[in-house]
């Protein structure tokens, strides 16, 4: 008999049917005359129940079905006469795979802290709420896929290992098979790269958006989805080490096109989440974020509201509240105030425009006035920012400029600067941390538990 995975056991059609059904155990109660055992596969969030007759089956038999335990059940699927389920399977036959010793395996049932559950990250994928996050995440991760193929763009794999700081932040892993207890040396005493597995000092990337821009200059439109790094000893529930990243580029795009392109993107994959994980985030309404829900409807529903920074800044000044962090033009936004502005004045998700060049990265497009760039941050409530972008400059003159003021070695840009030389057109793109997505669509408010093995400072297990 073919295995039936538990998401599809609740269809009407197959009620009278003999199942087959394999998956852990999460709970047994019972008496000595009926036994029920909830099985879940991970299909679903949706726990299936197994009655066992003990008329048919001995205490022997069932022993080592134990929370934790992996089982095979052949039986008939019938109507459930019981509160909490549609269907149940009336069992014929078990088999146990693999038991779980109750005085060791972690997951008993009971209430586990979101803490305790990141330290025992290569189990808690089998809860309840874990395997609900990470259903979430693939189907995430689908839309992403989907949404940019069936708009013509091309799926284009950056490089991980890297010799160039895109955000010229400087908080980079390096990459090295020089041996550490003996690093070689040049004459005036550096470690001697030339050495090296590369020739040179390389590190892993922070961000695939530079060699992005190479693929959009030739094949129209790309987008990239992959990991980056972080060495930034940042221990927030907002940062991670190693974190993935969707970053679309798009030639002959202005920051128009680029707002556009960023709205819709984000309102179609919260919107197929929510077509297509429903039982799995009811459920995390249900246990951790009643507005969930509602909140997730707010962005889909709304348009979005864009305004300059400068207009911002204002409304924050006049705005009458005293900030933990203190609000002007030129500074960096905090969450706090760019949550002010999309959950209190404009009750609506907000892009804001035309930032101070000196806040944002050199490649960005600087305006007119000499002082701002085509930059565009989208803001969502309960967490600020999950979208950066801008147009990109394309005037050699203007970014070469940009380049020397901040001192970024020419040796590492050259290659770049060569799509302004040849050719240079319009072109814009965005950057949306994945983790920061699936955090928005799951309401959960440390980043840790939407990554299935989070890596932090001093945390590198599993």
């Amino acid at each position: 008999m073919k295995r039936t995975k538990i998401v599809d056991i609740f269809n009407p059609a197959i009620v009278g049917t003999e199942v087959d059904v394999k998956g852990w155990v999460r709970t047994r109660r019972g008496n000595k005359y009926v036994q029920f055992v909830a099985l879940n596969d991970g299909s679903t969030v949706k726990n299936l129940q197994i009655v066992f007759d003990m008329s048919r089956f001995s205490d022997d038999d069932l022993r080592a079905v134990t929370t934790g335990a992996s089982i095979h059940v052949e039986g008939r699927l019938v109507e459930s006469q019981g509160k909490g389920q549609t269907v149940e399977v009336q069992a014929d036959t078990l088999e146990v795979y693999g038991t779980a010793d109750p005085e060791s395996y972690p997951l008993q049932k009971k209430g586990h802290t979101l803490e305790f559950l990141r330290e025992k990250a290569h189990l808690r994928p089998r809860t309840n709420t874990f395997g609900a996050i990470l259903r979430i995440r693939s189907t995430l991760a689908y839309a992403i896929h989907r949404f940019f193929q069936e708009r013509g763009f091309f799926y284009l794999n950056t490089p991980l290992i890297t010799a160039s700081d895109c955000e010229g932040a400087g908080a980079m892993f390096q990459v090295t098979t020089l041996p550490l207890d003996k690093l070689p040396k040049t004459e005036d005493g550096r470690v001697d790269y030339s050495k090296d597995f590369f020739g040179k000092s390389t590190a892993l990337t922070v961000s695939g958006q530079l060699e992005g821009e190479l693929g959009a200059t030739a094949l129209g439109a790309i987008y990239t989805f992959g990991p980056t790094f972080r060495a930034e000893n940042s221990n927030t529930p907002r940062h991670l080490s190693e974190f993935w990243m969707i970053e679309p580029e798009m030639a002959f795009y202005e920051i128009e096109d680029n707002m556009d392109l960023a709205e819709e993107f984000v309102k179609y994959c919260i919107s197929y989440a929510l077509d297509n994980c429903r039982d799995d985030i009811d459920f995390l309404a249900e246990h951790f974020d009643p507005e969930l829900v509602s909140r997730l409807k707010f962005v889909v529903d709304n348009e979005f509201v864009r305004l300059t920074y400068t207009e911002g800044v204002k409304i924050l000044e006049e705005s009458g509240r005293k900030f933990e962090f203190p609000v002007h033009w030129g500074t960096d936004l905090q969450s706090e105030h760019e949550r002010y502005l999309v959950e209190e004045h404009f009750r609506k998700p907000v892009i804001l425009t035309d930032y101070p060049k000196e806040i944002k990265a050199f490649y960005m497009k600087q305006n007119e006035d000499g002082r701002t760039v085509r930059a565009m941050d989208v803001l969502f409530p309960k967490i600020g920012e999950i979208i950066g972008g801008s147009e990109r400059e394309a005037d050699y003159d203007k970014l070469m400029t940009r380049i020397t003021e901040l001192d970024i070695p020419m040796k590492d840009m050259w290659w770049y600067l060569d799509t302004r030389r040849f050719g240079t057109v319009p072109h814009s793109g965005f950057g949306l941390g994945f983790e920061r997505l699936v955090l928005f669509v799951t309401g959960m408010t440390n980043i840790r538990d939407v990554i299935p093995f989070p890596r932090t400072p001093n945390n590198a297990e599993f």
